[in-house]
């Protein structure tokens, strides 16, 4: 059948039918992309985030689709589609989420273990927050790279309290779990940038500039300035597709 989508009641049916495609190809087919495509529909059409919180974490569970994990991770984080939120238990299906090869879910379980300050409730791991972040970045997560990079460009303290952005003589005598290493900072920015990373580029060229972690050359620092201005104004009029092909959720 075919749809007008400029006419109010044909939108009203497609979008009814494509709930019914999506429950059959879910719960009838067991297709586990189909399922996760179900939770989104249940979030972003149906705003049921109950309901799409019990999908994606089926999913996780019995087909093993990483990005179900990291939806309900994130669900599990903020508390929606519950009383309240849980980071202890977000982690967990952000591991899961990795384990299955999901990169999203591996720069969160990175980032909560790496993480430090109020609201945060859970045991500071780095070394094993770091491998997370390095799996995510293998993967081509730009996000994961940009976080890296940054690690090596300060360093990361042991005792986090002792560190002084202020007072970079002081710091150089406090214990390190992982050093300021310009050179690994440089090649993680550079691949965030290639990534897409507009901060990552930004970074680049400043390392240019200054001949930090790499030779100074103006001209680059010029060239991934520029990248780093259009990735910018890219993002600043891309207007976000929040659901499939673009249906509005409003």
């Amino acid at each position: 059948m075919a749809y007008d989508l400029k006419q109010e009641e044909d939108v009203k049916e497609y979008i009814e039918n494509l709930g019914i495609e999506y429950r059959f190809g879910c719960y009838k087919e067991k297709k586990p992309e189909v399922c996760h495509l179900l939770g989104d529909y249940l979030e972003a059409i149906k705003k049921d985030f109950d309901k799409a919180s019990k999908v994606y974490k089926s999913n996780c569970l019995d087909y093993k689709f990483g990005k179900s994990c990291l939806k309900f991770g994130n669900y599990t984080l903020i508390g929606r589609g519950r009383d309240k939120g849980d980071a202890s238990e977000a982690l967990s299906y952000f591991e899961k989420g990795c384990d299955y090869n999901e990169p999203g879910a591996c720069l969160h379980a990175g980032m909560l273990l790496t993480a430090t300050g109020p609201g945060v409730n859970i045991k500071r791991d780095v070394p094993k927050g770091y491998n997370f972040l390095k799996k995510s970045c293998d993967q081509n997560d730009a996000m994961a790279c940009h976080y890296l990079s940054g690690m090596y460009l300060t360093g990361v303290p042991k005792n986090v309290a002792d560190y002084n952005p202020h007072n970079p003589e002081k710091n150089k005598n406090i214990e390190y779990l992982i050093k300021s290493d310009m050179k690994q900072a440089f090649n993680y920015a550079k691949k965030a940038c290639e990534l897409g990373n507009m901060y990552g580029c930004a970074n680049v060229s400043m390392m240019y500039k200054k001949g930090d972690g790499v030779e100074k050359n103006p001209e680059e620092s010029k060239r991934y300035f520029e990248i780093a201005q259009a990735l910018q104004k890219a993002h600043e009029t891309t207007k976000e597709i929040k659901f499939q092909q673009g249906l509005d959720d409003k």
